[in-house]
């Protein structure tokens, strides 16, 4: 690629600075409704709003340049413009906002907009019209809505509603706390992802730009990707979007979400999920972006025991996060990388086989690098979160060869407090993790790399042995380099305990080890004489 994504270059993904003005209006006209529910009654207006203004824009085109063409449909597909009816368009419901029957005149420009997109066939919300929805609030949230982009050149206002859009959806994830974990990862951290793996067709690496998200929610990786994409030069439409979601209606969310920001995606829905219905068993992607749900039990294991995709294990049946990595890793291309967010305990955990699974992957050399996250990134969980990033060649793939290597980096001391419970990574933190990682990969202009005692390390397949295959940073990166009178006596005992605790756990770990092998060269019977 031609730029590469340092400090030095512009940051993708800031606000417009008058999102948060509009949610609170929104959200003001809420009134009672739950936010699960009208998340879905303003984020369809402001799709609907979008799609007519991009349709009234071409029409206007096509009618001063090309006057025949102003009423095909295929003129306005060519463009990756949905035709709107004359009966959906903004304009004829913004003029009768107050009028009664609103609600069913917006189900009803739905309707008519799904059955002449088939893209969007079962994607709109169409309970506007239901009693619980008050006419006045729908017509405020119009008027509201009518403001957006206002003015605006027609490119402009597809990103100002597209960031709109992608606002309000972090903040209905906010409202809704643990249900909204289920469809939205925060940016920031979809922005590390995204910024480690630098997802571009790279014709000289065999990378063809192939996105995947087996578990996509409300499609927010692929908004990153593609943003990421045009900051580097390149544009809309060079990378392939795949995706399957499991929840009919985040699917939907989904939908809408890429439609907004013109993405084109190939994304599946079925209730069954990726593990027992893959719905694009031979895809092979150079880039996977996925934030799994944490630890679930639910997932059919039972069922999937002799899997050709457990090449590393078969995963517990009480716990997916290592089906994840393997799904994830089966569809990866031979040049391919991966980014997925995990709970912490992911890195250590040694039950139900875990751990050799864990021990296998390590040794067969696909894992690259290992970060431990901050705490209180996530709306829906309190669990510590990890990032795992998956190589399937770290022989060269026209980087450095990393074969024998692991990054390690400790991100646990960055972020900042955005409100009473919850963090985020800030410009400069997410620069300084990629740009470490660029580093070490050994890419051009990435400078380099030297490990950072506190922050990270490269670290021998040998010393992974040692601490049997465990993948904590913190076991690895040491503890920064300070002045001892600049740590406060109450850090230092507490740092003290940690390390004394930890040397505790592992030499029980070495006593259970040598009392297993005495049991098998000593028979029962004679030790217990």
């Amino acid at each position: 690629m031609a730029k590469r994504a340092t400090a030095k270059t512009a940051r993708n993904g800031g606000d417009l600075g008058i999102e948060a003005d509009l949610f609170k209006a929104a959200d003001k006209l809420r009134g009672n409704m739950e936010p699960s529910d009208y998340k879905h009654v303003a984020l369809g207006l402001i799709f609907l709003k979008h799609i007519s203004d991009s349709f009234e824009a071409k029409h206007a085109q096509l009618l001063a340049e090309y006057p025949e063409g102003a009423e095909d449909p295929d003129e306005y597909a060519a463009e990756n413009v949905f035709w709107v009816p004359k009966e959906a368009r903004w304009s004829y419901l913004q003029d009768t906002a107050k009028q009664p029957g609103i609600g069913k005149r917006i189900d009803e420009a739905m309707l008519a907009i799904e059955q002449v997109n088939a893209s969007l066939k079962g994607v709109l919300p169409k309970e506007y019209a239901r009693p619980a929805l008050d006419a006045v609030m729908l017509g405020e949230l119009i008027d509201l809505i009518s403001g957006i982009a206002l003015g605006e050149a027609q490119d402009r206002a597809r990103d100002v509603l597209g960031r709109v859009y992608e606002y309000f959806l972090g903040q209905f994830a906010g409202s809704e706390g643990k249900r909204g974990g289920e469809f939205y990862t925060p940016r920031s951290v979809v922005r590390v992802l995204v910024e480690m793996l630098e997802p571009f067709p790279n014709p000289a690496r065999k990378i063809q730009g192939r996105v995947y998200d087996p578990c996509c929610g409300s499609g927010g990786m692929f908004v990153q990707a593609e943003r990421f994409l045009e900051t580097h030069g390149g544009r809309v439409g060079e990378l392939a979007i795949y995706g399957q979601e499991s929840n009919y209606t985040t699917w939907r969310l989904a939908k809408m979400n890429l439609a907004v920001r013109g993405i084109e995606a190939d994304i599946r829905w079925n209730a069954e999920g990726s593990f027992r219905k893959d719905e694009l068993p031979d895809l092979r992607a150079d880039f996977i972006l996925a934030n799994p749900p944490f630890n679930i039990s639910d997932w059919g294991g039972d069922k999937l025991r002799e899997d050709a995709r457990w090449v590393y294990g078969a995963p517990p049946v009480g716990n997916a996060n290592f089906a994840w990595l393997q799904h994830i890793l089966h569809h990866l291309s031979p040049n391919g990388t991966a980014g997925v967010v995990l709970a912490n305990g992911s890195m250590s955990s040694s039950q139900s086989g875990e751990g050799e699974i864990r021990r296998a992957m390590v040794e067969a050399d696909v894992v690259d690098c290992m970060i431990a996250l901050p705490g209180q990134l996530f709306y829906s969980t309190q669990i510590p979160a990890c990032l795992w990033f998956l190589a399937k060649n770290k022989a060269n793939g026209g980087l450095r060869d990393r074969r024998g290597q692991i990054l390690f980096i400790d991100a646990r001391q960055l972020g900042h407090m955005v409100d009473r419970t919850r963090k985020e990574l800030s410009d400069a933190d997410i620069a300084r993790i990629a740009d470490t990682y660029h580093a070490w990969r050994g890419e051009a202009d990435a400078g380099e790399y030297a490990d950072v005692p506190g922050f990270c390390k490269s670290a021998t397949l040998e010393e992974i042995r040692t601490h049997n295959h465990v993948l904590t940073p913190g076991r690895y990166v040491g503890a920064a380099a300070v002045e001892e009178d600049e740590v406060p006596f109450v850090e230092r005992f507490a740092a003290l305990r940690e390390t004394l605790e930890t040397q505790l756990a592992e030499g029980e770990k070495l006593g259970a080890v040598i009392r297993e092998k005495l049991a098998r060269v000593i028979p029962t019977s004679v030790s217990s004489s």
